[in-house]
């Protein structure tokens, strides 16, 4: 019986081992809430089902998007870095007259909270950095 835990111990650790850094890091954030992390993907056909005053953002490849409940979930990535990414959405947001409730940028990561202008609903753009050149976006939309 012992040898046997041994043995599947063992086994589960070395199924870790093929993984990337990234790949590791893509599931230690959707594990911790921060969301998931996507870095690369075709990109999706049909709408994503924001909001229809949510801001375009330059280059973004949104690979999936779900209903959660009430709230819409889009993933995807953008060839751009976190800080001028970030930089750009948070004027944009700004912009469509939306309401920041909440915003932070940090190395690696940044999020903007936000509630439309008409108030119909409220989400939260996250991203996090894939690399100094690619930035995963993951928003989250629901009604308020």
């Amino acid at each position: 019986m012992r040898r046997l835990l041994m043995i599947l111990v063992l086994a589960s650790l070395a199924a870790g081992c093929g993984k990337s850094e990234a790949e590791k890091e893509r599931e230690k954030a959707a594990k911790s809430g921060r969301g998931t992390v996507t870095c690369d993907g075709s990109g999706m056909s049909g709408a994503t089902g924001l909001p229809a005053d949510f801001p375009k953002i330059d280059g973004v490849t949104f690979v999936k998007a779900t209903q959660t409940g009430p709230s819409r979930i889009v993933d995807g990535y953008v060839a751009r870095g976190l800080d001028d990414l970030y930089d750009d959405l948070h004027s944009q947001v700004e912009d469509a007259g939306y309401a920041i409730l909440f915003d932070e940028k940090e190395e690696d990561d940044a999020e903007i909270s936000y509630r439309t202008k008409d108030g119909a609903s409220e989400g939260q753009i996250a991203l996090r950095s894939c690399d100094e050149d690619k930035t995963s976006i993951h928003v989250t939309s629901r009604p308020s």
